[in-house]
């Protein structure tokens, strides 16, 4: 441990400060539902989008991507495309449009827009979006809390605080030490601490996210995102200048190709000679055919992109903005704000934890070194007094983020679409507000609850990305795209695609299958859309067309482009003026020129922290045209469809 003073008081004036913002936001946030929930659509597109890319810079993620980094070096940013990361760009050119029109509260209220209240399905697609979101909700909050005491608990280890709590004993004393049994009471141990930690943070991000609502999440996501600006710069700037007096030429420490982000059919990195228990996590990822595995993970998330926001904070903030053009503006701003920033510290991390891998005390998992433990360890150890403090602040805060970003989405469906759908209609503001209250208490029980049960970061974040988005697209894709699908195809879709997209990783985790090992998910999800898209059709089929008032509305607000030449001819008939959306072709390209981007975004801080100045210029100059390309062909035509 290396917490000094001043690094706990750094820590402590943070919490502080989001105890005061939540106090200060309560009167702001019990104007009305809407202000409580989001932020009275008056927040500027800018701060929702720090807002957005501060819940994604999370500590989880964060030691994941450190992790990828390390071990794929350039290649690593090929990798998130299996969350798919992408998916911001289809949000920013034109998805973010659509849902905004709707101007509804919540992605369940919008089915409304889409397929009516009154036709056949309509009550059990709310329904099952209903489900899916909360258990997304709660998943992510699982998996923040699994993260958080993971990263605490090796700053402030068990040993440090068992006298003063305890309940955290387990007798060590009574092993002796290297004995099997010793090793695994310190394991428990260390894992109750974790446990511990992750609950106490929780009762501090719970207070300001559920007494200041959207107005405090906004505020206090963005001074944590201030802070995260000012660590990466430190961290990436350290990193470089320990590499510039070590005299070393990394990639002569690394597989050969490490330094470069092309691939050919396989990943080409040989890390037997070099650090053999890297080799071992290597092949156990599954990343060996690497052009399959990219093709396989641009292919889901194509879809997965094409379906929208999940019902989750990302959907929410969408919703709160002030128009549909701040809200591709919002999605757009995101990528710029988040992923150079994150991947200066990102890569800082690494090269920190390269130079210095021989001493850094990692631990171990049952298939060898925790290369996850690199980013804590690193931070522990060779950043500076007082900046460990501002890292762990900013850390705790991105944990804070994610955790109230999506407890605030949570409660957003527990009240708007439960309570006041299916209760108590009539509500007032006070029985709305306090209604918020009870359901954030209850959203966090679950949870921290599902928390306590998850043995590690990897584990939840697959079941959250391969079970239950699994289940999500084909419906979600279809209802933007194809005026015959209806209430009944979507919710028979969702509920064929949550089931057997829940199956086996259920079976993975009682120990039947191995679905969570490397990418072999990646091959389940072809068959889970086979299912789906049977389930959408037959399910569509079975029950008549949306009611035709219904889908003209929801086509003359939308605007969407995709399959609906029938609602267009009635809407042309009620309305000469209407046009046909034309704008596909130039959606798919600004589409391929913003994933390319992200990709830009990406590695340039990659390439400066190395000092490889001329991949950095290359990098630089292809991201200027594409800025400017995209600035005819998307910023000056927000308002177009």
């Amino acid at each position: 441990m290396r917490l000094t003073s001043i690094d706990l008081s750094i820590i402590a004036l943070y919490f502080i400060m989001m105890v005061v913002i939540g106090i200060i936001m309560k009167n702001q946030a019990k104007k009305s539902k809407d202000s409580y929930l989001l932020g009275g659509k008056k927040l500027p597109w800018y701060m929702l989008g720090l807002s957005d890319a501060s819940d994604m810079f999370d500590i989880s993620g964060t030691m994941l991507l450190v992790s990828m980094a390390f071990l794929y070096g350039f290649k690593s940013v090929w990798i998130p495309w299996m969350w798919p990361v992408f998916n911001q760009v289809f949000l920013m050119v034109f998805l973010s449009k659509w849902l905004r029109r709707s101007n509804a509260t919540t992605g369940a209220e919008w089915l409304g827009t889409r397929f009516g209240l009154t036709d056949k399905g309509v009550k059990q697609s709310h329904a099952i979006v209903v489900v899916f979101a909360l258990m997304l909700c709660i998943g992510y909050m699982a998996y923040a809390f699994v993260g958080v005491g993971e990263f605490l608990e090796i700053f402030i280890p068990y040993q440090t605080i068992k006298d003063i709590f305890p309940f955290l004993d387990q007798n060590l004393e009574q092993f002796t030490v290297g004995t099997q049994q010793y090793t695994d009471a310190l394991i428990a141990a260390k894992h109750f601490t974790a446990q511990f930690y992750g609950v106490s943070i929780c009762l501090v991000a719970t207070f300001y996210s559920i007494v200041g609502g959207m107005h405090g999440i906004v505020l206090a996501d963005f001074i944590k995102y201030m802070i995260m600006i000012v660590c990466s710069l430190f961290v990436g700037t350290i990193a470089m200048n320990a590499l510039a007096d070590s005299g070393i030429v990394l990639a002569d420490k690394m597989p050969l190709g490490w330094d470069d982000p092309l691939f050919g059919m396989e990943l080409g990195l040989d890390w037997q000679h070099i650090l053999a228990d890297a080799q071992v996590k290597l092949e156990k990822d599954g990343y060996k055919l690497f052009s399959a595995v990219v093709a396989m993970m641009f292919f889901s998330g194509v879809l997965k992109s094409l379906a929208g926001p999940a019902p989750n904070y990302d959907c929410q903030k969408i919703l709160s903005t002030k128009s549909p053009e701040e809200a591709s503006k919002m999605s757009g701003f995101i990528s710029i704000i988040l992923l150079p920033i994150r991947y200066f510290m990102t890569m800082g991390l690494c090269i920190l934890g390269a130079l210095y891998f021989k001493d850094l005390n990692l631990g171990h998992t049952a298939d060898g070194v925790n290369f996850e433990s690199i980013m804590p360890a690193v931070i522990s150890k060779y950043l500076p007094v007082g900046l460990v403090g501002l890292v762990l602040a900013g850390f705790l805060g991105a944990f804070m983020s994610n955790f109230s970003g999506t407890l605030n989405a949570g409660q957003a469906y527990i009240v708007n679409d439960i309570y006041l759908k299916y209760f108590k209609p009539e509500a007032s503001r006070k029985q709305i507000i306090n209604m918020g209250y009870v359901s954030g208490i209850v959203m966090v029980i679950l949870g921290v609850g599902l928390g306590l049960l998850i043995k590690d970061v990897n584990m939840i974040f697959n079941i959250i990305t391969a079970g239950l988005y699994g289940g999500f697209v084909c419906a979600n894709v279809l209802k933007w795209y194809w005026w015959r699908f209806n209430a009944n195809g979507f919710f028979w879709g969702m509920f064929a695609g949550i089931v057997a997209s829940a199956i086996p990783p259920a079976l993975s985790v009682s120990g039947v299958t191995h679905y969570f090992d490397g990418t072999r998910m990646l091959y389940f999800f072809p068959i889970f859309f086979v299912i789906q898209l049977i389930a959408c059709v037959a399910g569509s089929y079975a029950a008549p067309p949306t009611n035709t008032e219904t889908l003209v509305n929801f086509y003359k607000t939308v605007r969407p482009w995709g399959f609906w030449k029938p609602i267009r001819d009635i809407a042309q008939q009620e309305d000469p003026t209407i046009e046909r959306n034309k704008n596909f072709g130039v959606n798919m390209a600004n589409v391929a020129m913003g994933i390319a981007g992200q990709i830009l975004l990406t590695l340039l801080p990659m390439y400066f922290i190395l000092s490889k100045w001329m991949g950095f210029g290359i990098v630089l100059a292809l991201l200027a045209v594409i800025f400017i390309v995209m600035k005819k062909t998307w910023w000056n035509r927000l308002t177009d469809f």
